[in-house]
């Protein structure tokens, strides 16, 4: 289990920080007017600089995903209930992703602000649960009738 969890960390390290910067390069696209914005303007003011805030962007975006990617291995802890599973998952990357998010400045800093961003960030967990939730039950449901399938295909061998 240690190794799966350095392993996908590791992992994860290098996904956060693609996926970080496909996130900026939308946001520029959608927002920055044809100019290339790597991180909120609060960010750069606060950490002097613009190539120091993308360091502070690129390593805690890599922390991020080395702890989504971490977390993972909680989904193959059989013993545990889907509910267990899914309330320490998300308890989880919540201590991970909320005092990310506030550092990078991601949200506005004031309760609404986090009050917001955490509504989105819950409302897009529960949407990606419930996709995976519905691929899985599609996934057994295909098993299930296969096996239905091969148990008649072998009654049938019997009764000749």
């Amino acid at each position: 289990m240690k190794k799966k969890i350095i392993i996908r960390g590791a992992l994860g390290f290098l996904t956060g920080i693609t996926i970080g910067y496909l996130i900026t390069i939308i946001m520029s696209l959608v927002f920055a007017n044809g100019y290339y914005s790597p991180c909120v303007p609060e960010l750069i003011s606060i950490m002097g600089n613009e190539i120091n805030a993308v360091i502070l962007q690129a390593l805690l975006s890599g922390l991020l995903g080395a702890g989504f990617g971490a977390c993972s291995v909680i989904w193959e802890i059989e013993r545990w209930s889907i509910v267990m599973q899914t309330g320490i998952y998300f308890t989880l990357v919540s201590i991970i992703m909320l005092p990310i998010a506030w550092i990078l400045y991601w949200m506005e800093h004031s309760i609404g602000g986090f009050l917001s961003y955490f509504m989105i960030f819950l409302f897009i967990f529960a949407l990606i649960w419930v996709i995976q939730f519905l691929i899985g039950k599609q996934i057994v449901r295909k098993m299930n009738d296969n096996l239905h399938k091969a148990r008649e295909d072998k009654s049938k061998g019997n009764n000749l």
